[in-house]
């Protein structure tokens, strides 16, 4: 099972040097995507169950933490950015994010329909129904990918 994972890592490049993930965090991550228990896992590299849990519990926080950075990243690179205040209709918000785009030259690939469920599904909670609960920034990068930050 081990061998199998180093090789897995390998061959699709991991590099601990480079990542955010030990190499640990990473055999272990590996393993359970493939639907290994963590009683399995520890058996297999030695150690408890309850270390293989924390280091899981690890390696998930550090890709979560990864893609939130990510997606701070993009944001800041973002031409447009259109602040969504709480109490506006989603309905709405096409219309705005469109007009931003048309001022900074940046096309929109999504129609409006489309627009609104990658909106509403990115911001999740901070929308219900068509009501914007909580304030988000829809950003749209220079190729026209949209992103949403709470």
């Amino acid at each position: 099972m081990i061998e199998e994972t180093d090789e897995l890592l390998a061959e699709i490049g991991f590099d601990p040097d480079r990542s955010v993930l030990t190499y640990r965090q990473a055999q272990v991550l590996a393993l359970r995507e493939r639907e290994r228990s963590q009683a399995d896992i520890a058996a297999a590299l030695g150690t408890s169950r309850a270390n293989v849990s924390s280091v899981e519990a690890s390696a998930r926080e550090n890709v979560r933490k990864a893609r939130e950075t990510v997606s701070f990243a993009d944001a800041l690179q973002a031409p447009v950015q259109v602040r969504i205040d709480p109490g506006a209709d989603l309905y709405d918000v096409p219309g705005r994010i469109y007009e931003a785009c048309d001022e900074a030259g940046v096309k929109v690939t999504h129609t409006a329909p489309n627009l609104m469920k990658v909106i509403s599904d990115a911001a999740g909670e901070a929308v219900s129904g068509r009501q914007i609960v909580d304030g988000f920034v829809v950003g749209v990068t220079p190729e026209g990918e949209v992103r949403v930050r709470a």
